[in-house]
């Protein structure tokens, strides 16, 4: 086993960096940590997206911390209760998957993960599924597990009681996440649960069901939803989670992208910059003291740097400032290539072109962009969609859409 480290300063920063509330009580929970014995701990992520996103991020970083003070974590990958789907702060019901789809979302899980965590060495953090117990369940467990649960305790949820407000559905299968989410904390014995502060009451259910089945306490660590300083947040929801198989430019861009009231939360919760400093940033914004952009860079560089390395996070902010600051191009292109002995309308013209190469949704959606003023080849703007593709002409040239989208066109 490793040292557990119980330095207090180390101990407090772990648990109110980022930290909502500890649950059932804080000082009591330090108070374990400070013992020296190692607890075991875990966060779940439902594999519904082929990738982790930033706001996944966070729950992992919080498991690094507790990693390196030498306790047991475990990265549990949700492939039985994806098959339910979280109700958790939803008006909907979530589409279903197939195990085979949730499988192949979380393939890349882990490598992401090792960002923040450690799967080697004396203290690998461990990977599990939850499908190993919940899939041996039978219709006699789930009503024996089931008895431990009220119908009042599920429908006194704020997205329930909206759904029930609107008239919208709310099914059964629903219910029953809470239940397999708690049953995960039983079936590991686990001594901690963190996660984002909307999935408390998942989370809290599985603090009674260990106390009742195992007899023993399970804490609970609620941890800040990334959003900005109106309580926006960010995620998959929301259509605006930035993911983290995505390429440094991307993401270095994504970042850049954000609203100004991003930036001190986004550093607080994802990066280890001092809170004293972070805090400063706060107020300079406030007073007005900075340029928002050069800390949404610094920022950017963090994070990428998290993900991609040093020379990775480097290589992009420079494409960044090239290609924006500068107004230049990126050295980095993606060709789109134009088979001219096969050709059909699909590239026989700039629209068709765009829709081919991702640049555009729709033929009205190329159009409207050129419309706009948005397409340009080699800088310069286009301003009819019937332009053809001549080899002669256009092999080679450079066509952008929009602030940041490049192809170069290449002509067989």
């Amino acid at each position: 086993m490793s040292k557990i480290i119980t330095d207090e300063k180390l101990v407090e920063r772990v648990l109110t960096r980022g930290v909502e509330q500890v649950l059932d009580e804080k000082e009591k929970f330090k108070k374990l940590l400070m013992s020296e014995k190692q607890i075991k701990l875990y966060c779940g992520f439902d594999p519904t997206a082929p990738s982790l996103h930033i706001g996944n991020a966070i729950s992992i970083k919080k498991l690094g911390e507790f990693q390196k003070l030498g306790h047991k974590v475990i990265f549990l990958i949700g492939d039985f209760t994806a098959l339910i789907g979280d109700p958790t702060d939803k008006s909907a019901t979530r589409p279903k998957l197939t195990r085979e789809e949730i499988l192949k979302n979380c393939e890349g899980y882990k490598k992401q993960a090792s960002a923040f965590l450690d799967f080697e060495g004396e203290n690998p953090a461990e990977v599990r599924y939850n499908s190993e117990w919940s899939d041996k369940m039978n219709f006699r467990d789930l009503i024996k597990l089931s008895s431990n649960f009220t119908v009042q305790q599920m429908i006194q949820r704020d997205m329930f009681k909206k759904r029930m407000d609107e008239e919208r559905p709310i099914y059964l299968h629903e219910f029953l996440y809470p239940l397999a989410q708690a049953y995960d904390s039983v079936a590991m014995d686990v001594d901690l649960e963190i996660g984002g502060n909307d999935q408390m009451f998942n989370m809290m259910r599985g603090r009674d069901l260990q106390r009742t089945i195992n007899n023993r306490e399970k804490f609970v660590i609620t941890l800040k939803i990334l959003a900005d300083d109106t309580g926006k947040k960010m995620g998959k929801s929301e259509g605006n989670a930035v993911f983290l198989d995505q390429t440094p430019e991307n993401i270095y861009g994504a970042v850049m992208s954000w609203p100004d009231g991003f930036i001190a939360n986004t550093f607080e919760l994802i990066t280890d910059v001092p809170l004293a400093e972070i805090e400063r940033m706060r107020e300079q914004m406030k007073n007005e003291e900075v340029n928002p952009r050069d800390l949404k860079m610094r920022l950017a560089l963090e994070i990428t740097r998290i993900f991609h390395g040093e020379g990775g996070a480097q290589k992009a902010q420079e494409d960044f400032v090239n290609t924006f600051s500068k107004k230049g191009i990126p050295e980095k292109i993606e060709e789109c290539i134009v088979s001219w002995e096969d050709a059909t309308d699909s590239y026989q013209n700039v629209i068709n072109y765009m829709v081919s190469a991702g640049l555009a949704k729709s033929k009205s959606d190329a159009k409207r962009k050129i419309e706009q003023g948005g397409v340009s080849i080699d800088g310069e703007k286009i301003s009819v969609g019937v332009l053809i593709l001549s080899k002669e002409l256009y092999d080679g040239k450079i066509l952008k859409v929009g602030k940041k989208d490049f192809r170069k066109i290449v002509i067989n």
